[in-house]
């Protein structure tokens, strides 16, 4: 078992990872609960419900089945969600697990976030995306047709139970994407976790088991060491943002249906690579080996015809990141480190862009 703790003024808990944990969830619940309310997706429930039905016996508990996708990742799916958990007899006592991916992740949290100003939530994820992302820091939300997760709130969860065992059934294409968010945390962060990434793609990719709960421990350690110094993204939290500018505007500019969030991600990264390159704070080697490892996770999918890197950076002007008209970029300065820049010439940014989408 690996276990890293995240202290915030809100909550301290843990995020554990450990194979097999999905049948210990009831260990990890208060025993002045109420009725629990699960939030998931019919899939993932007739994959793991079973499972984790086993583990909360003797408890009263209700799924709630989201539709899944982020074209309903929407206020009015939690809007739904909450009428049946009052229908139920939820109140304040009641507890919301969020069992699913990254999207479940978000909204299973900002439900628990506004039901009854605030219920507690657990979050199960089971996608490798949300178990190294979504699922760790407390940020919740949902998305506006003008950009994604623009509303939301911070409710940290009572914990993070996260079995890489369930990754076995994830698709090959969700999985991949997946390892774009640890790569992330290896580019920001942790020069020995980028190495794992760029030297070791086949035991990754082939789910080797050693070789993938160490690169999943490492991403969640770092997000909790990046939490715990900035719950609210007033200063260092906003290093994880690297590759979300252009990834988000990739996302909106195609409807969120053509791009998976780590794939957009993925895009965006290599952008943001390309400035720092241009910019010149991040030499030409180290911007070719974030690149080429990258591409090491691939493929993504072709960029479509109508999205172009100008239509891409105005759309980068709505992002809940732009503050004061001003976008801010995480920029790589070497391979574990990043600086945060706003103010940039929108020709560099341009510019950059252009060359991520040109590089798939």
């Amino acid at each position: 078992m690996l276990a890293y703790a995240v202290e915030t003024p809100q909550r301290s808990y843990q995020a554990i990872v450990e194979r097999g944990l999905l049948r210990r969830v009831r260990d990890f619940i208060p025993g002045n609960t109420g009725k629990i309310f699960i939030v998931t997706t019919r899939d993932v429930w007739q994959l793991y419900g079973e499972a984790l039905e086993s583990s909360l016996a003797g408890c009263e508990y209700h799924p709630l089945y989201f539709p899944g996708g982020e074209k309903r990742k929407r206020i009015a799916e939690v809007e739904s969600m909450a009428s049946e958990m009052v229908d139920r007899g939820g109140d304040r006592s009641s507890l919301v697990i969020a069992f699913g991916g990254g999207i479940v992740n978000d909204l299973g949290g900002f439900l628990a976030a506004i039901f009854m100003r605030g219920v507690p939530v657990l979050q199960v994820p089971t996608t490798l995306l949300a178990q190294v992302d979504a699922a760790v820091g407390g940020k919740t939300g949902a998305n506006l047709p003008e950009g994604k997760n623009l509303i939301g709130a911070f409710h940290q969860p009572l914990a993070v139970l996260i079995d890489p065992d369930v990754l076995g059934s994830l698709p090959e294409r969700e999985f991949r994407a997946g390892l774009y968010e640890i790569l992330k945390a290896g580019v920001i962060r942790s020069a020995d976790l980028f190495r794992v990434m760029a030297g070791r793609p086949d035991a990754i990719l082939g789910h080797d088991k050693s070789a993938l709960d160490y690169v999943i421990g490492e991403s969640v350690r770092i997000k909790a060491e990046v939490v715990t110094a900035d719950e609210r993204e007033g200063d260092l939290r906003r290093i994880l943002n690297f590759g979300h500018t252009i990834g988000h505007a990739l996302e909106a500019e195609t409807g969120y249906t053509h791009y998976l969030h780590g794939e957009a991600v993925a895009v965006g990264m290599r952008s943001a690579t390309h400035l720092s390159r241009i910019l010149g704070l991040l030499p030409a080697p180290q911007a070719t080996e974030i690149i080429s490892t990258i591409d090491l996770y691939g493929p993504v999918p072709d960029v479509p015809p109508h999205v172009t890197a100008e239509r891409l950076v105005e759309r980068t002007q709505r992002d809940k990141k732009t503050v004061g008209g001003q976008i801010h970029f995480v920029l790589p300065v070497a391979i574990g480190s990043v600086r945060i820049l706003s103010g940039i010439d929108t020709a560099s940014v341009v510019a950059a862009t252009k060359a991520a989408l040109e590089n798939q």
